[in-house]
C-alpha cells in the first residue's frame, strides 16, 4: 500500500495559498477520480482510501498544521503498515520557479518545516518527494509569502504542474520505478 501526503494548512483562510500546493495537488487527483476525502481524527487528517487498476493506496493530507505534519503521517504509517519507501510527499518548494516540479527520491528538510516535522516523526529522509515551485519573493518576508494566496495568473502556471503531479500520483501507485517517474516529470 502506498502513501500520498499533500502538505498544507487546513482552513478557507489557507485554501489557495503557495504552502498549501500539496493540497491542491491531492484535490486535483481526487476531483480527476471522484475520489472524497473523509475526517479522520485519530489520524489527525483528511484520507482517501482508494484502490487505483488493482494498487491499494491511501491519500491524506493532515489537519495538524505545516509545522505539526508528522503526528498525521506517523498515525497513518503505523495504523497500516505502511514502510518509508512507500511514502510520497507533495510540497512547496520556495526556491524554484513557479510552477516548476522536482521529483526526489530522498533529501533533507532544506528548512521546510513540513518535511522537517515528517523527518522527526517518522526518523528518516527516506521518503519520496514531490516539489513545486512557488518562487520567492524579494520583498515579502518567507513567513508571509508562503501564506499568499495565488493570484489568477499563478493559478493558472500551476495548473500544469498539478496535471502533471496527478500522472505522477498514478505511476506511484503502479510502482514505476521512482527513477523513470523522476526522469519523465522533473521539469527543468
Amino acid at each position: 500500500m502506498k502513501l500520498i501526503i499533500g502538505l498544507g494548512n487546513p482552513g478557507n483562510e489557507y485554501a489557495n495559498t503557495r504552502h498549501n500546493i500539496g493540497f491542491m495537488a491531492l484535490d486535483a487527483y481526487a476531483s480527476k477520480n471522484n475520489i472524497d476525502f473523509f475526517l479522520e481524527p485519530k489520524f489527525k487528517g483528511m484520507l482517501a482510501v482508494i484502490n487505483h487498476l488493482g494498487k491499494k493506496a491511501i491519500l491524506l493530507k493532515p489537519m495538524t498544521y505545516m509545522n505539526l505534519s508528522g503526528e498525521s503521517v506517523i498515525k497513518v504509517m503505523q495504523f497500516y503498515k505502511i514502510p518509508v519507501e512507500d511514502i510520497l510527499v507533495i510540497s512547496d518548494d520556495l526556491d524554484s520557479r513557479l510552477g516548476r516540479v522536482r521529483i526526489r527520491a530522498k533529501g533533507s528538510a532544506g528548512g521546510h518545516n513540513g518535511h522537517k516535522n515528517i523527518a522527526m516523526h517518522i526518523h528518516s529522509e527516506e521518503y519520496k518527494r514531490i516539489k513545486i515551485g512557488i518562487d520567492r519573493s524579494n520583498v515579502i518576508p518567507v513567513v508571509d509569502w508562503v501564506l499568499k494566496k495565488f493570484n489568477e495568473e499563478e493559478l493558472a502556471t500551476i495548473a500544469s504542474a498539478l496535471d502533471t503531479c496527478v500522472n505522477i500520483i498514478d505511476d506511484f501507485i503502479l510502482d514505476t520505478d521512482f527513477v523513470k517517474i523522476a526522469s519523465k516529470y522533473s521539469s527543468k
